[in-house]
């Protein structure tokens, strides 16, 4: 045998004992991940097609979907629950995405003074537990011991206070500008990251056409942070049809007044574990689940095949 064939004998074992490298750190991530991820989630799909009759544990395949969709008890509670979240997700796409995208493109101006602060300020609600925003909040705008209508009557806009979070006409919008002051954190410094790693080139070239300010924003940056946004657009939707400690702090389990702030996250958990005259059904809340998880599902899959693709083009 040659010394070529030696040394690509030797390069194969050394490809090879690389691959089981790889294999021997992946697993135990991918253990826990099976443990606490891909096991509840199918035990949760399985339990969907099964009810609980006289006891056991009946198949009943698509019975409870069809029990969901089509009793009024569970379809106007689902139908009510799916609508205050897409309100939900609206609001958040709306508000607090192009709110992160502007203060992003303000943090990114040269010599802008205070900068750190400023980026520690926005970012530090986020860090906050949604209990203690929740409990803050409750407080804050309280008609009764709350400091909105002093802080109201001292700008002269007393007549405007509201009890917001008792009203089932303004319930739903206040809980969502609630998460939205918590949560702007999040799309303002992933968008200040992204537009950090446009290069200089790129922005000097523009100058020198005579783009600067604002223009170069809309006509240069924008075009180059729209993965980005994508891809905090696509985390906004899955963190949004996942939401549910925010709503159960300030509004509770109910999801008051009258079902107003009630979301898919809230009808779940009072579905599955039932409350106070209640009684919990695990079949019918792993069906709300699966429900869940399909409509997460359709939403990450139109992102990726029909809208990331499309964007790829504007990526370096």
């Amino acid at each position: 045998m040659s010394t070529a064939d030696y040394s690509q004998s030797d390069k194969g074992q050394d490809k090879r004992a690389r691959r089981w490298h790889i294999l021997v750190f992946l697993l135990p991530a991918v253990i826990v991940y099976t443990a606490i991820m891909i096991l509840p989630l199918a035990e949760t799909l399985r339990l969907s097609l099964f009810n609980v009759v006289d006891g056991q544990s009946v198949f009943v395949g698509f019975g409870n979907f069809q029990t969901l969709f089509g009793e009024p008890r569970w379809s106007d509670s689902f139908w009510n629950a799916l609508r205050n979240n897409f309100v939900f997700f609206v609001i958040h796409m709306l508000v607090q995405n192009p709110i992160g995208v502007a203060l992003a493109a303000l943090l990114s101006v040269p010599k802008l003074r205070f900068g750190a602060f400023y980026r520690t300020a926005l970012f530090l609600p986020t860090l906050l537990s949604f209990v203690i925003v929740g409990f803050i909040w409750k407080l804050i705008l309280s008609p009764i011991w709350g400091v909105s209508p002093y802080l109201m009557d001292l700008v002269g806009l007393k007549s405007m206070f509201s009890p917001w979070l008792g009203k089932p006409s303004s319930a739903l919008i206040t809980v969502s500008l609630i998460s939205v002051w918590q949560n702007i954190g999040i799309p303002t410094m992933l968008i200040y990251a992204s537009m950090l790693s446009i290069p200089e080139e790129v922005l000097e070239a523009a100058e020198c056409d005579g783009i600067t300010g604002w223009s170069q924003f809309w006509k240069i940056k924008l075009p180059l942070i729209l993965p980005s946004i994508g891809i905090i657009s696509i985390l906004t939707f899955v963190g949004n049809f996942n939401a549910f400690d925010l709503i159960y702090t300030v509004q509770g389990a109910l999801a008051g007044p009258d079902g107003s702030t009630d979301i898919l996250g809230t009808l779940l958990y009072r579905t599955f574990f039932g409350f106070q005259l209640q009684i919990g059904d695990k079949s019918m809340g792993a069906t709300i689940a699966t429900v869940m998880f399909l409509i997460i599902l359709t939403g990450v899959c139109i992102y990726l095949f029909a809208i990331q693709r499309r964007m790829r083009r504007y990526q370096f």
